[in-house]
């Protein structure tokens, strides 16, 4: 028999960048906050000494037990769905800070075009570009870029996060509040080389300190060592911004919050008398088995994209989305990334071993609709970059085509190509299409006995000609910079889970102004349940050619907005 504990206002599952926004802005305005994090306690003091990449880098120290938790995958209905038995196409997040621990760094906006992409399209070239009869979705967000500027502000404010004017961004109220990190060698090439060629590069926006930084709420970071430990790694020295060196720190400082680890949330509960609220959630202590209810006046679902819509898919919230009849919207619009580039190698040396996860430069000009899309056979596109993040010796290994695979001419070119060679690419947006999907797989469960989710997902025609079209851009931006031999990425097959690829996995759960095609409104409120928000990558409504946290930034800061109003006058919040 479950235990009821005492009520609280706001109840976020997860405790991450979402769930340290909306619990720090919650806090801080009187409400009485609870953040449930199913993994462990974490923190600074866990990372001294964390330069071992078996440990982190390959052994996956800080991601999720895929023997408890994992997906099922398959590309077509038609085959059987299975487990992903270990880390493999994208990086599960675990534990206090989630994904946001190990992450790069990478702080874009989404550029305009991408919250109204399909009335844009629809504007430029005409309705049949949307190709609907070919299977793609594309759908606006139901909020414009204007609309989310304030919160884009408001996030990079928080992260101190640094870099230069995009050419091609939105109209920003504020500056960023760092500046960029140093300019390599390397960087400094591709920007020579890009501008000769009439492109607009820019510094890629990080939030790996260029210089020590102290946000509006007061916590403070220190400057990057530029020790190349970034991706798949927490950060030592507070150089990194973090939810648990920000918003959690910030929320931590509110005798109103109370954040509760090894707290599985298996169920959220619906109210039997009044089924447009819910009164809380079902979990389960992971270390004592023990269930518990967790009653709260509002439940924000801010953990990662499959477990916001598991949740809402095994408390039946919402109709389930079929891709026969494509009624009903949990779990549509799933999309992943693809990265389209080449690798250059070249006779001078550069110091590739140093470096930090939002090291680089970029270019959009080949991005959203900041080009003409007549001639070519997709929509969309993707930034160009050249990322330092530093090179390590087991993951990387730069030989050139052609070059065998063991005896003395392999070691003696992974010794020369070593410093000697870098990748630009091209990282891609990808397109809805109706038959890529999550649903719950009717086989396999989870470790406390709940159906796992199930990925329905290969890369559509749009994909493949969108990533080859970049790969080819990085070659002729190479050549300009002046590679000896490239080798460009093979072009895309069928998407398989192994090996790894991006962690940015979008949709499911996606925002729109109708709830006929979409799960939450612009305020990120559930259609279904006025006292229910979820927030994440998953309410997009397609993936960008952009890392995805700084818009998942600026939507918690939307929701957390949302869920303090929602609070004050118990009513569903309009436009």
């Amino acid at each position: 028999m479950a235990k009821e504990l005492e009520k609280v206002d706001v109840l976020t599952v997860g405790a991450g960048w979402t769930g340290g926004i909306v619990a720090a802005e919650a806090a801080k305005a009187g409400l009485k906050v609870l953040s449930l994090e199913r993994g462990k306690e974490r923190g600074t003091a866990d990372y001294q000494h964390v330069h071992d990449e078996l440990k982190y880098a390959i052994r996956y120290e800080l991601m999720q037990d895929t023997s408890k938790e994992t997906v099922t995958f398959r590309n077509s209905p038609d085959q059987k769905a299975l487990p992903m038995r270990q880390q493999g196409s994208f990086l599960l997040g675990d534990n206090v800070g989630g994904a946001g621990t190990h992450w790069n760094g990478w702080v874009y906006r989404f550029l305009p075009y991408d919250f109204e992409i399909a009335s844009k399209t629809k504007e430029r070239y005409g309705e049949d570009r949307l190709q609907e009869k070919d299977g793609y979705r594309f759908r606006d967000w139901g909020i414009t870029y204007d609309e989310l500027e304030p919160y884009f502000t408001q996030f990079e404010q928080t992260a101190g996060i640094g870099g230069t004017v995009n050419h091609f961004e939105g109209k920003r109220s504020k500056d960023y509040p760092n500046g960029p990190m140093i300019k390599t060698k390397i960087m400094k090439i591709f920007e020579d080389a890009t501008k000769d060629m009439g492109y607009h590069p820019h510094f890629l926006p990080s939030a790996n300190m260029s210089a020590a930084y102290e946000n509006p709420d007061g916590e403070k970071m220190n400057p990057c060592q530029y020790c190349a430990f970034c991706e798949r790694f927490a950060c030592e020295y507070d150089a990194k911004a973090t939810p648990e060196v920000t918003v959690l720190k910030t929320a931590r400082r509110h005798d109103n919050f109370e954040l509760r680890t090894h707290c599985n949330v298996v169920e959220v509960l619906t109210d039997d008398k009044d089924k447009s609220k819910v009164t809380g959630v079902k979990y389960v202590d992971t270390l004592t088995k023990e269930e518990f209810i967790q009653p709260a006046d509002i439940v924000v679902l801010t953990s990662y994209i499959f477990n916001n819509y598991k949740l809402l898919a095994v408390s039946d919230i919402g109709e389930q989305y079929d891709p026969k009849t494509e009624k009903g919207t949990l779990g549509r619009n799933y999309c992943y990334q693809t990265s389209g580039g080449a690798t250059g190698f070249f006779d001078e040396q550069f110091n590739t071993f140093m470096g930090a996860g939002a090291l680089g430069m970029s270019m959009d000009d080949y991005n959203g609709d900041n080009f003409d899309h007549e001639d070519v056979d997709f929509l969309h596109g993707g930034s160009i970059t050249v990322i330092q993040s530093g090179v390590r010796p087991i993951l990387t290994n730069p030989t050139k085509s052609g070059t065998p695979s063991w005896g003395a001419e392999f070691k003696d070119e992974s010794i020369k190509q070593f410093t000697r060679s870098f990748y630009v690419g091209g990282q891609c947006a990808t397109s809805p299409h109706k038959d890529n999907y999550l649903d719950l797989d009717e086989n396999y469960k989870d470790v406390f006995g709940v159906p796992l989710v199930k990925l329905t997902y290969n890369f559509t025609d749009m994909d493949r000609n969108r990533n080859k079209y970049l790969a080819e851009r990085s070659v002729e931006i190479l050549e300009k910079m002046g590679a000896k031999h490239i080798d460009m990425d093979p072009d895309l097959g069928d998407y398989d889970i192994v090996p790894y690829q991006t962690t940015h996995n979008t949709g499911g759960t996606t925002m729109g102004d109708d709830p006929e095609t979409s799960v939450v409104n612009n305020w990120l409120q559930h259609w279904d349940r006025d006292n229910l928000f979820v927030v994440g990558a998953g309410n997009f409504a397609h993936n960008s050619g952009y890392n995805p946290t700084g818009t998942v930034g600026a939507l918690a800061y939307r929701c957390a907005e949302g869920v303090i109003k929602y609070h004050k006058d118990k009513k569903r919040l309009e436009k």
